[in-house]
């Protein structure tokens, strides 16, 4: 065995240790527990999977609900840092490695450019976004020593918009697609469900620059075959729906799911045609319903059910909303967030009392006159003399007795032509596009999104380019993400079973595992590995010293897509059991017919 400086002698396939110091081999036979071998085969006896105990009282055949994110916990593929943060350990990192190779193969398709920005931002360039007031609650905030303003970037729409304007400044220089693989930081409020909202997470941005509108449409349309393209290599079941691009700015956006009973979002569809929307976008031309009771002569005073009530953040309006019957329907927040966007969110619209309270005690603070809205559900028949009582009202009594001025107005039951509807969709309502199908709800984890930007960013940060007849124009944006650390829990959460996690070949951390009897012979488990491996398998051979129940055992909570074992029928006849869990298959197959029946399973996998 050779020696290197310091007494130090390495051994090939070493126990305990690659590194052993001959004068202080322990004299106990447990320090040969942990090998390491030196040979290139993927071996879990050279990997950390430290897994952890079914939590204490828990029984497999126990009708309780499947936690992706605990078989995550128990497996070994991470492990918690605080709330909301997670550290990633060596299989979790293999699955994320493998996300990531597979979105550079279509981002690198789609003529992107890959970069690696800064987590810390300039508060300053939010600033000149707009984007900084009123969400200083989400960022993580610092500042140096010299008081200069940071924060950690949940998103970098600021810092790569002013890289580009510094660069670019013709229209020969674009169309430009730049993309990134980096940690993104959020305080969120609620962290919850694992990986799935985290206070920490990895995200993949792709950020299009074109001269015109036309062309970042079309940009925007060939972003959309490359996430379809994605999401299709995967070979899971998802969503595509219509969507609401919240402060990201923009009207064309679409969000990219899985179907999930604990996903956050709903999905509604059509089941004759191929209609699909998030609920924040939901406007539909439902069946008229009846209006809600109101009392004529106390046209101020609604207590009936059927009206729900908003008053805006700086107290000067207020709106009452009028729905069918509550005790049949649910109101559409969402709806009303397009139609009031300056509602204060912290009041229960159905405290008639305390958002009136808001709104008058407003107005004895600065004097100023107060203006009242009345909104009114499509669907409701029969409310003229209603809406004229409503609009003669000019004042209201105060806390104080005095009467506090005020003016009166309905608004419109169409926006942009479309019916104002305050209700949420329900199963089996009509469908507004093809007008024959009917409407399914689906609950759904969200795990990309796209955004046609136009000029969002770029106008405010003097992103311009002088065009084809020399003239500057703002360049027109889009930004396009992939949550790839939510990519991981969203998976475990889809595909895990009582027995354990499950993997798409696509990002499994190995493709199979080679698991053996101790009485076969090592050089056929190496020879049968590297039968396989060689066949572009990704493999790994489970050499700990572990009972085989126990190896079998872990082989399913880690969720290989293929477990290959060399047992009875090797001794007996050169045989293998192929075991896919996935399939439910678990048959005998030939040492020479393996690979290939593994290659035909695998695409449906």
């Amino acid at each position: 065995m050779p020696f290197f400086r310091n007494g130090l002698r390495r051994s090939v396939g070493a126990c305990s240790s690659a590194w052993t110091s001959p004068s202080r081999i322990p004299a106990s036979p447990n320090w040969t527990r942990r090998c390491i071998h030196f040979d290139g085969r993927n071996r879990l006896s050279n990997f950390w999977s430290p897994t952890l105990r079914k939590p204490k009282g828990d029984r497999s055949n126990q009708n309780v609900e499947i936690d992706g994110h605990e078989l995550l916990l128990r497996a070994g593929f991470l492990r918690q840092s605080a709330s909301g943060i997670f550290h990633l350990l060596p299989l979790g990192l293999r699955v994320q490695d493998k996300i990531e190779k597979l979105i550079d193969k279509h981002m690198t398709r789609l003529g992107a450019s890959k970069t690696s920005l800064s987590s810390l931002s300039s508060e300053d360039l939010w600033r000149q976004s707009g984007r900084l007031d009123g969400r200083d609650s989400e960022f993580f905030r610092l500042q140096d020593r010299k008081e200069a303003r940071f924060l950690l970037s949940p998103t970098h729409e600021e810092e790569i918009t002013k890289i580009v304007a510094d660069a670019v400044h013709s229209y020969k220089d674009l169309p430009l697609r730049l993309y990134q693989i980096t940690r993104k930081y959020r305080d969120e409020a609620r962290p919850r469900q694992g990986l799935l909202r985290g206070r920490e997470f990895v995200m993949k941005d792709l950020y299009t620059f074109d001269t015109t509108e036309s062309q970042a449409r079309e940009t925007y349309e060939a972003v959309r075959q490359a996430y379809v393209a994605f999401l299709t290599d995967l070979r899971l079941p998802y969503l595509v729906a219509n969507a609401d691009s919240g402060n990201m700015g923009g009207k064309l956006s679409h969000e990219y799911h899985f179907a999930s009973d604990r996903g956050e979002d709903t999905i509604i569809g059509c089941d004759t045609c191929d209609y699909s929307v998030n609920e924040e976008l939901f406007i539909a031309p439902l069946d008229k319903a009846p209006s809600p009771p109101v009392a004529d002569d106390a046209p101020s005073m609604p207590t009936k059910a059927g009206f729900f009530f908003a008053v805006s953040k700086d107290r000067r309006k207020l709106l009452w909303a009028t729905q069918p019957a509550q005790d049949v329907f649910d109101f559409n927040i969402h709806a009303l967030k397009e139609i009031f966007p300056e509602n204060d969110t912290s009041f229960d619209g159905s405290d008639y009392k305390a958002v009136m309270d808001a709104w008058i005690s407003g107005a004895e603070e600065d004097g100023e006159p107060r203006t009242r809205y009345l909104l009114v559900d499509s669907r409701n028949e029969g409310m003229e003399g209603f809406f004229e009582q409503w609009k003669n009202v000019t004042s209201l009594p105060g806390p104080d007795g005095k009467e506090v001025p005020v003016s009166s107005e309905v608004l419109p039951s169409e926006i942009d032509g479309k019916p104002v509807l305050l209700t949420k969709a329900r199963d089996d309502d009509p469908c507004p596009s093809c007008e024959q199908g009917k409407l399914k709800l689906q609950q759904a984890t969200e795990i990309g999104h796209t955004f046609h930007l136009g000029t969002r960013y770029s106008q405010p940060m003097q992103l311009q380019v002088l065009d084809a007849n020399n003239k500057q124009v703002s360049v027109s944006m889009g930004c396009h993400g992939i949550g790839v650390s939510r990519l991981i829990g969203a998976i475990a959460t889809l595909l895990a079973d009582k027995e354990g996690l499950g993997w798409p070949m696509a990002i499994a951390p190995f493709e199979a595992v080679l698991i053996s009897t101790p009485n076969v012979n090592k050089a056929d488990v190496e020879s049968l590995y590297d039968q396989i491996h060689n066949a572009a398998v990704d493999m790994t051979i489970d050499d700990r010293d572990r009972a085989m129940g126990w190896k079998l055992n872990d082989a399913d909570l880690v969720g290989y897509p293929f477990v290959v074992v060399m047992g009875r029928a090797w001794a007996d006849k050169k045989a293998l059991e192929l075991q896919c869990r996935r399939l439910g298959i678990k048959e005998e197959v030939q040492a020479a017919d393996v690979v290939s029946r593994i290659t035909e399973l695998s695409q449906r996998l």
